[in-house]
């Protein structure tokens, strides 16, 4: 009789953990953050001793008051129109372009290649960079605040716009193709449907970061709030700048409590039925139309103008070509060293303060419900708060320089990452948790040997990300005196320089650029 045997099944092989890679992370920053601190003259001792002159500095903020409240009143309005407006282009603009800057939806590689590189210079531009342009070539204004909003958030949208498609079910497609629609149905019909509620989470998001950014951009001219706490702050008015500030703060978190609750409305479902959800769905539809259309209206805005700012625009940034690299020599890129310093600097400050934090504001390791709404209260405040705003404070108290625009970040990243601490945290697996509390554990004990293991994955890949951002925004921190590059573009701009200005701007977008590919890179290696 013949035995046939059965081949055994190997399980497929595991990929190596990299047990190196953490260490050699960790290594890398701590020499990095050393560099970094030396090149930019930063002192933790001085900066203790600073404190004391930001101490007198809120002193003499206190009390708040605002003294004309209806211009007040009147410029929030316009900011928070000036977000919405932005970000609506910004869709418009992005769901086409995402169409073809996704693998599966586009209909040849180089347009592919082409769509991508759109949405890479917008998302690598700062908003604030496209803001002092385009007031240079439009004038002061809402529309130059309008169009910077805009075309930055095409970055942020296009590609998560373009990521959800890449990552639709082919089924449908292949269903509706097999009957012989066209391209244009196939898209409605079998993707769109799948897509809507990542998009619709993408862009209530982005209205969330463009309100934060529109409070700023009256520092350069460009509409909204700003321009009056500009004046305060120029006037030495303080304790009209704090309340300013107060407005600024009560606005943004407002709109961030407003957005998760829209997102929870309209992305998940409600026990009342689909019925409900539709109308619910339908009637923040009608509202988005009103509003856009109240921005028209309230920000006195032609709707013509949204096309003829090209031409003015194209010729200012047709004057930018060639670029000039020598006027500036070695001065430009002792300020490019000095952008990425600030931000390595600030992101290691930050990842120290923000990680207590984010445990804290965490609701399934937190001690106690009053540590957890201290600690997102916290997180909150900090986020209402714009970097440029901090940026100007630090100024005042610490001068000019690098220094304070390393403080104004790292205290802006304890907002931001600890929130994406907290989030990574809530989503632990909950059994290691329980086995040490089963035998005893402390809390100490729960989050050393359960929490941080599972989190620090999370962590890293969100530190990457705060380093991403934070030397994005360096970027732009000179033009209130805070150090890095942006003084001299903005400088530039204003002598009218613009083929220096023109090389400022590749520099900073290489900048950005690569250190984004490195974060992405390093980020898939966590993977």
């Amino acid at each position: 009789m013949t035995v046939t045997a059965t081949p055994r099944t190997e399980p497929p092989p595991t990929r190596p953990r990299r047990r190196w890679l953490l260490p050699s992370l960790a290594a890398i920053a701590v020499v990095l953050t050393v560099l970094s601190a030396e090149y930019i003259e930063f002192a933790p001792a001085a900066l203790i001793d600073g404190l004391d002159d930001v101490r007198r500095l809120i002193a003499r903020m206190l009390p708040p008051r605002l003294d004309d409240s209806e211009r007040i009143v009147s410029l929030a309005l316009d900011t928070l129109l000036m977000a919405v407006l932005g970000t609506v282009l910004a869709a418009i603009v992005s769901v086409p372009l995402a169409f073809l800057a996704a693998r599966n939806t586009t209909p040849h590689p180089i347009v592919y290649t082409a769509a991508r590189a759109i949405i890479t210079f917008c998302r690598a531009m700062p908003d604030l960079l496209f803001a002092v342009l385009f007031v240079r070539a439009l004038g002061i204004g809402v529309l130059p605040g309008i169009l910077a909003l805009a075309l930055h958030s095409i970055g942020m949208l296009g590609k998560l716009f373009a990521d959800a498609i890449e990552e639709a079910d082919d089924g449908p497609r292949e269903a509706l193709r097999a009957t012989g629609v066209g391209y244009i149905r196939e898209m409605i019909n079998a993707v769109v449907p799948q897509v809507v509620p990542a998009w619709i989470g993408a862009f209530v998001y982005r209205i969330d970061i463009n309100l934060r950014m529109s409070v700023v951009l009256g520092f350069v001219g460009a509409g909204g709030i700003g321009f009056a706490l500009q004046d305060a702050l120029r006037g030495l008015i303080y304790p009209r700048a704090l309340g300013i500030v107060l407005v600024i703060l009560v606005i943004i978190a407002a709109m961030e409590l407003a957005a998760i609750a829209i997102r929870r409305m309209l992305l998940v479902p409600s026990k009342a039925g689909p019925r409900r959800d539709r109308a619910m769905k339908i009637g923040s539809g009608a509202v988005l139309v009103g509003a856009t259309i109240a921005s028209f209206v309230v920000l006195e805005l032609d709707p013509r103008s949204l096309l003829t700012w090209i031409g003015p625009s194209m010729d200012v940034f047709g004057r930018m070509i060639p670029p000039d690299f020598s006027s500036l020599g070695i001065d430009l890129v002792d300020a490019a060293v000095q952008t990425v310093a600030i931000g390595v600097v600030a992101t290691a400050i930050g990842v120290v303060l923000s990680i207590p934090v984010g445990v804290l504001a965490a609701r399934n390791v937190t001690p106690h419900p009053a540590v957890y709404w201290a600690a997102r209260s916290w997180i909150l405040l900090v986020r209402a708060v714009p970097e440029l705003i901090l940026a100007v404070v630090f100024v005042a108290a610490l001068g000019l320089g690098p220094v304070a625009g390393t403080c104004a970040l790292a205290i802006g990243s304890i907002g931001f990452l600890g929130k994406l601490v907290a989030d990574a945290v809530e989503e632990i697996d909950p059994g290691p948790l329980e086995a040490i509390s089963s035998v005893g554990g402390g809390w100490w004990n729960r989050v050393v040997n359960a929490v941080i293991p599972q989190a620090i994955p999370s962590m890293i890949g969100s530190s990457l990300y705060l380093l991403d951002v934070n030397i994005r925004t360096s970027t732009i921190l000179g033009i209130v005196g805070a150090g890095g590059i942006g003084f001299l573009l903005f400088e530039s701009i204003r002598t009218l320089n613009f083929d220096v200005a023109g090389a400022i701007v590749l520099v900073i977008f290489v900048v950005v650029y690569t250190v984004e590919r490195i974060s992405g890179w390093i980020r898939s290696l966590l993977a």
